[in-house]
């Protein structure tokens, strides 16, 4: 019974880390239609803090974002999805675990703002992070290494919605399948642009040595909206991060969830 447990707290974070991208998409589509400041996902959280009882509200999605972050360990630590011992499986693990650590900086910030502490709601995380790397010995290389993950990642999602790779792991109902299947691929396609945006900063920023320069999911929407024809493509990118954040609520209910080593690796 701990594995069902765990599969539905992974479930869970599968849908919390939904909720998130459908109300940053949801701000996003209002700032392309009507005008505004683009947010990050933080930012989008914070968007909830003004609804009845919306702490409680991102209290719950903090909850369900630890569970998408334990589920993001056990598939990178103990190969919970049973990948295979090539290279390919481990740079998939370690994908996993690079998105733990990215998601756990979203379930703290979700946490601080439902116990009232606070929290980043807007833009400085990125830059925060890059002067940091900075710092440390061989800087500018580590921030490069970085950036080159991040675009690696991106790749990655183009590739996985451009090709239906998700479709491995989603077992969707047949009454559904076609229009489930284009969400699915239009939303990861659109999230791994703005993380193509996202790297291209973070290696710039590496370049000239400046954190200033990196930026996050709020600034890489403004920079697709000051391209040519940039209202349109900001709106496409918007409705794309949309249907990610419905990506994610469709993998909470369709997607295979195999918590047994989790079970046997807990006492």
């Amino acid at each position: 019974m701990q594995h069902n447990r765990f599969e539905n707290l992974a479930r869970a974070g599968y849908a919390a880390r939904g909720i998130v991208y459908l109300l940053l998409g949801a701000f996003s589509l209002t700032s392309a239609l009507w005008g505004g400041n683009s947010e990050d996902t933080s930012g989008a959280l914070s968007g909830l803090l003004g609804l009845p009882f919306g702490r409680v509200l991102v209290g719950l999605i903090a909850v369900g974002l630890l569970g998408y972050v334990l589920w993001k360990l056990a598939q990178g630590l103990l190969n919970a999805d049973d990948v295979d011992d090539d290279a390919k499986g481990f740079l998939s693990r370690a994908g996993q675990l690079v998105s733990a650590a990215v998601n756990l900086f979203l379930m703290l910030t979700a946490a601080r703002l439902a116990l009232g502490a606070g929290g980043s709601g807007g833009d400085g995380g990125e830059e925060t992070a890059s002067a940091w790397l900075l710092q440390q010995p061989f800087g500018p290389f580590l921030l490069g290494l970085a950036a080159c993950g991040v675009l690696a990642a991106a790749g990655v999602q183009i590739w996985y919605g451009a090709s239906g790779g998700y479709r491995k792991r989603l077992s969707l109902p047949a009454q559904h399948k076609a229009w489930m299947d284009q969400v699915c691929r239009f939303g990861l396609i659109a999230r791994g642009i703005v993380l193509l945006v996202i790297g291209g900063f973070l290696f710039y920023a590496a370049l000239t040595v400046s954190p200033e320069q990196a930026a996050g999911t709020a600034e890489a929407l403004d920079y697709v909206h000051s391209l040519p024809f940039g209202r349109w493509l900001y709106g496409l990118i918007a409705l794309g991060l949309v249907a990610f954040g419905a990506y994610g609520l469709i993998e909470a209910r369709y997607r295979s969830i195999d918590a047994t080593k989790v079970a046997d690796a807990t006492p």
